[in-house]
């Protein structure tokens, strides 16, 4: 390419680069610089940052443990967790709903089990799924760390396309009053079905489902909203520690089969 036509594309590429600068930020810190630290620590970001979380929370202090993942996820290295004001939407309506049994798709690192787990009426049960088992050892460390036994936060590793058929007859899990989805968008609009055909949500259950807007799961918010068994709500956020990249958490009221 001669200098000439490389000079004509260079005030595309600087606004380009000036409009989605924050997009371009995302991508270098969740990408790029991770990609490069797991290469020389040999540990996952996951596993990173339960090693900070150990030299610098309080052991069975569950809202220690959760700002100490904020405080390395903003001055370390961006963890892509729910972050704390997504949190304080899940942790409010989790003790609005009362739930008996929740159920959460994609544990990840914790962050968002430990912001239920708190939250949970006394006797409350949390059953929360992970498919990647070496995800699923951190997390399963530091929902110990804080303080929760298995009767109350029971860690499943597998698929959710595989789980959600056995939770009735291998974990005893009849209904699921409060479903958060938080592992892949695209997974959304299978497994809410799957919920609803294995009669797993009673009427009333709330179901939260994240990123909705950011990555997006636009087949999930089309079928819930257009369904007619669901009420729909979209609470608007930003990603944390990104404001400006907009997302949002669709919070569903199952009004039941009929």
């Amino acid at each position: 390419m001669s200098p000439a036509i490389a000079l004509a594309f260079l005030p595309l590429v600087v606004t380009l680069l000036v409009r989605y600068r924050h997009y371009f930020r995302l991508l270098v810190r969740t990408v790029l610089l991770r990609s490069l630290r797991d290469c020389l620590s040999g540990l996952r970001i996951e596993e990173r940052a339960f090693s900070y979380v150990l030299t610098h929370a309080l052991p069975g202090d569950p809202g220690h443990i959760l700002t100490t993942l904020d405080h390395w996820s903003s001055h370390c290295e961006y963890l892509s967790h729910m972050g704390p004001v997504k949190g304080q939407i899940l942790m409010r309506l989790v003790e609005e709903k009362a739930p008996a049994c929740v159920l959460e798709l994609g544990t990840y690192c914790g962050y968002s089990t430990l912001l239920i787990a708190r939250a949970l009426p006394p006797g409350g049960r949390l059953l929360t799924v992970e498919r990647d088992p070496r995800t699923a050892a951190v997390a399963e460390k530091l929902i110990r760390l804080a303080g929760f036994d298995e009767r109350t936060v029971e860690l499943i590793v597998g698929s959710s396309e595989e789980v959600i058929p056995c939770l009735r007859t291998q974990h005893q899990l009849n209904r699921a009053d409060l479903v958060l989805l938080a592992h892949r968008p695209r997974c959304y609009l299978r497994d809410l079905q799957l919920l609803e055909a294995h009669a797993l949500l009673p009427a009333g259950a709330t179901v939260l489902a994240d990123h909705v807007l950011f990555p997006g799961a636009p087949r999930f918010l089309q079928y819930a909203k257009s369904c007619g068994h669901y009420r729909c709500r979209l609470h608007h956020t930003g990603l944390p520690d990104f404001p400006a990249i907009k997302d949002g958490i669709a919070q569903l009221t199952y009004a039941g089969p009929g």
